[in-house]
């Protein structure tokens, strides 16, 4: 089944603002790129993924795609996640998607064995998985089959969201739990997650790694 992951990114001048109590712009830009390198190479690892796919309007962000083997979909208007997402779906079905797996570029722990394993899961389409964040009420990930299932809805409150608008329009949705996809960063707690993760493990995530032994070392 041909299986094309797709990566909203935002404009890495606007990425991560939350953090901004304790990083500066600078530092701020440089995680960001880790991060979505590190998921780049956990996407290319994943034997289930056939294609990975980057929508942004930031040239740095299509730098790093293109680097990594990923195609870029520029996205001129920039108009935000959900709507950058909609519009890697519509390309991907174009070229003959069967199934979209739907992650973002600030998951740099993540699994390539745990994307496998979750693409591996046997659904009776339409379907939606759906991947929740560390607090249960986001959603860090969405496998949809055919690509078109459901209509991404990222945000706040989104997980229980995507499951209802499942059943409203007769998908098959189910919440799934995948370790590595669940710690995103967004919020200083987020990044202080993450770094403890990263200082319990081994392997992976090599680029974030260095930046955040960087960050420390400067003291930013």
């Amino acid at each position: 089944m041909p299986t094309f992951a797709i990566l909203p990114v935002k404009a890495f001048g606007h990425a991560k603002q939350r953090l901004g109590t304790g990083l500066e712009p600078e530092p701020r830009r440089a995680l960001a790129e880790a991060m979505l390198a590190d998921v780049l190479v956990a996407l290319r690892r994943a034997q289930s993924v056939d294609a990975t796919l980057v929508v942004s309007s930031d040239h740095g962000a299509q730098r790093i795609a293109a680097g990594h083997g990923a195609i870029v979909l520029e996205d001129d208007l920039d108009r935000g996640h959900n709507e950058a997402a909609a519009k890697g779906i519509q390309w991907a079905l174009d070229e003959g998607a069967e199934r979209a797996l739907l992650v973002p570029g600030d998951c740099p722990l993540m699994d390539p064995a745990e994307l496998d394993e979750l693409l591996a899961r046997h659904v009776h389409a339409p379907s939606a998985l759906i991947v929740p964040d560390r607090h249960g009420t986001g959603t860090n990930a969405l496998v949809l089959t055919p690509p078109e299932s459901l209509e991404p809805s990222f945000g706040p409150g989104s997980c229980e969201r995507h499951l209802t608008n499942a059943r409203l329009n007769g998908t098959a949705g189910e919440v799934v739990l995948v370790p590595t996809l669940a710690l995103d960063v967004h919020a200083p707690e987020d990044l202080a997650a993450v770094t403890e993760a990263l200082n319990t493990t081994r392997g992976g995530a090599a680029r974030t790694r260095g930046m955040l032994r960087q960050l420390l070392r400067s003291g930013s």
